[in-house]
């Protein structure tokens, strides 16, 4: 067996049919309505000092932990050197999503980039609420064209800025899970709206040693690897070229994930796919 590719085959989580769902249950619900005059992007002095303080926290405590806990190998971070340039002008990222601390793995990654997250609103109102806000994270709202309006406006004031926003395009965390499941095209509209690349990265796992799976039960060691920059088709028109970038940026995610052409078991674009419970033997021994 290939230790770079190894799948965990989770089988204790509760995933759901829908493959962007969620089956995490939040249990706060703090009451904030992320509204058309939400501060998607909170500028006040109060967070600007409460987000220094958390990333000097993260760069001496998180980062060294999550890379130990983990196991956290990055590979590709050449490519922030190779691109510096396309990059300069502010980008968005995306991977897939499958452990509850893998932004912070993200974030230790694009250093000394700090981007900001796109994040699920039920979270952003839950128990870690206040921890998301002090690593940049936007809450999505939802069911609110004026709302929509204004986070659209908020992150297009981003990325005049020049920053990096990363957007998990599978729409939900599942832990473990080896195939990249399907994106939704939000991640791309955002791309082409702003004019931005995206940036593609993607985690494998590794088989743990001896002691870490009999002694600290660990399922998977974690392989975090950037791609190269990925430009809108701007020949195409509005819809194709969402449809296209989102193809492009999945399969260059399941490439960075170990998979060969064909091998992912699900379908690039997000269309109410289902579930998938089980898949070829080859892809998980690999």
């Amino acid at each position: 067996m290939n230790r770079e590719y190894f799948d965990p085959r989770p089988t204790e989580y509760p995933f759901p049919k829908d493959t962007c769902a969620h089956y995490l249950v939040v249990k706060k619900d703090n009451g904030t309505v992320f509204d058309k005059d939400y501060p998607y992007v909170d500028r006040s002095r109060r967070m600007r000092f409460k987000q220094a303080v958390m990333r000097f926290l993260l760069y001496f405590i998180a980062f060294p932990v999550a890379s130990v806990r983990m196991g956290l190998r990055v590979k590709g971070r050449k490519n922030l050197k190779i691109h510096k340039k396309e990059l300069q002008n502010g980008f968005v990222s995306c991977c897939n999503h499958v452990h509850l601390w893998d932004f912070i793995c993200v974030m230790c990654a694009l250093r000394p980039v700090k981007p900001y997250l796109l994040a699920w609103a039920k979270n952003v109102r839950g128990e870690n609420g206040a921890l998301m806000r002090m690593v940049r994270a936007i809450p999505i709202p939802e069911n609110d064209p004026h709302a929509l309006s204004a986070i659209n406006s908020a992150l297009s004031g981003l990325f005049a800025e020049h920053q990096a926003l990363h957007i998990y395009a599978e729409g939900s965390m599942w832990e473990y899970y080896r195939p990249v499941r399907p994106f939704k095209t939000g991640m791309a509209y955002i791309a082409c709206k702003n004019k931005v690349p995206v940036l593609p990265m993607a985690f494998s796992y590794r088989r743990p040693g001896f002691i870490r799976r009999r002694i600290f039960r660990q399922k998977a060691l974690f392989t975090l690897t950037l791609g190269e920059p990925q430009f809108a088709d701007t020949a195409l028109g509005r819809e194709e070229m969402r449809v296209e970038l989102t193809r492009r940026c999945h399969g260059e995610v399941c490439r960075l994930a170990g998979f060969g052409e064909g091998e992912n078991i699900y379908p690039p674009v997000y269309d109410g796919s289902r579930r998938i419970d089980y898949y070829p033997i080859e892809i998980a021994e690999k």
